[in-house]
């Protein structure tokens, strides 16, 4: 058996959420030897007891596994283990983010900026020019964040759809597996996803539609995001759960304010008041916020004036493929000794083509 089905195994075990089946790689300390283990020393790992540990050896969990990877192989399907090099960084850090993933479509988790974009499904005429205006004005400002949405009605369509017509990649995070479309009308634009993004669940295609799923996706919707802004939503509209989440993953979120009474505002004007989102007004309110500031020259242009010396380039390289990275990461992956890219980064700095942050971080200036 492959290892693929065994990481698949684990993410199917009835009653063991991704916390407890953290703890049994951690304990076993591997993904094939939990289901070869025996009962007697499972039930002895702490949070398992005696009926989790019963669970692991279950017959059709290998047999539920080794259908759900012939299904992936059938239809292109990327599955992200969160032991994998690639799966999401943004989602590694919370204890509670998919064992796995599944994905359709080709895109770099650990590349560029992500916004998250939620809202209610019965979306105004003001709604939606919200939603338009904000994504158009972040690419006329020269940002081209990813748009992170939930494929549903309203809010999360008209999204997917300003992103795709900006030019901008987006991705819709499922409440089910990806053996079906929810709902069945936006199958044409989820094609258009797929060419210009990805469909990403964590559910397999053996997954009931169950309404407790959507509020899970919510939490996967808020982590991979640097911020998500909440566009319109009533006061118990499932935007709130997602914006809950990213304030418990300390994520920055923002919503713009309604008129008292307007019911599609009453959820915004709550998140204001309760301090749990900042009051935005447009694209230049959240580029502030974010410290997207657009600098007065560009790395490119500031190389026309100042020639880049081999280890400057491989530093200004490392910073194009992440958005932030620490100094620690750069002597590591530059492999140049830590007082050298101290020396090399305040050059960079000083000549403003890098700029640094809080937590020993820097950042490519608007790249």
């Amino acid at each position: 058996m492959d290892d693929l089905t065994y990481k698949l195994a684990i993410s199917l075990l009835p009653g063991i959420g991704p916390i407890k089946a953290r703890k049994l790689v951690s304990y076993v300390g591997s993904i094939e030897g939990i289901f070869k283990e025996k009962v007697s020393a499972l039930e002895k790992i702490p949070g398992i007891g005696s009926i989790l540990a019963s669970k692991v050896n279950i017959d059709n969990v290998l047999d539920s596994a080794k259908k759900e990877s012939e299904f992936i192989s059938k239809y292109n399907i990327r599955p992200y283990f969160y032991l994998d090099s690639d799966y999401p960084k943004s989602l590694q850090k919370y204890d509670d983010s998919p064992l796995m993933i599944f994905v359709k479509g080709e895109f770099d988790f650990n590349k560029g900026k992500f916004i998250s974009m939620v809202g209610t499904r019965k979306m105004s005429h003001y709604g939606g020019e919200l939603c338009e205006k904000m994504i158009s004005d972040l690419v006329k400002a020269g940002f081209k964040p990813t748009i992170v949405s939930g494929l549903a009605y309203g809010v999360d369509h008209c999204a997917h759809n300003a992103a795709l017509n900006n030019g901008l990649k987006t991705l819709a995070v499922l409440g089910h597996g990806l053996d079906m479309i929810y709902p069945s009308s936006h199958k044409e634009l989820a094609k258009k996803i797929i060419e210009n993004g990805a469909l990403v669940t964590e559910f397999a295609s053996s997954s009931k539609r169950d309404a407790a799923n959507f509020v899970r996706r919510n939490r996967i919707i808020a982590a991979l995001s640097t911020a998500t802004v909440v566009v319109e939503t009533p006061v118990k509209g499932g935007s709130l759960i997602t914006a809950e989440f990213a304030v418990q993953y300390s994520k920055d979120v923002f919503t713009f304010p309604g008129r008292v009474g307007d019911k599609n505002s009453a959820g915004c004007n709550y998140l204001i008041k309760t301090n749990r989102a900042a009051l935005i007004e447009n694209a230049d309110d959240l580029i502030y916020a974010l410290s997207w500031e657009k600098s007065k020259k560009s790395p490119l242009q500031a190389q026309v004036f100042v020639e880049l010396n081999p280890d400057e380039e491989k530093i200004v390289q490392l910073l194009r493929e992440q958005e932030f990275v620490n100094v620690d990461s750069i002597v590591y992956e530059s492999k140049l000794p830590i007082n050298k890219v101290l020396a090399l980064l305040f050059n960079l700095e000083f000549n403003n083509i890098v700029k640094a942050l809080p937590g020993r971080m820097y950042k490519l200036i608007n790249d």
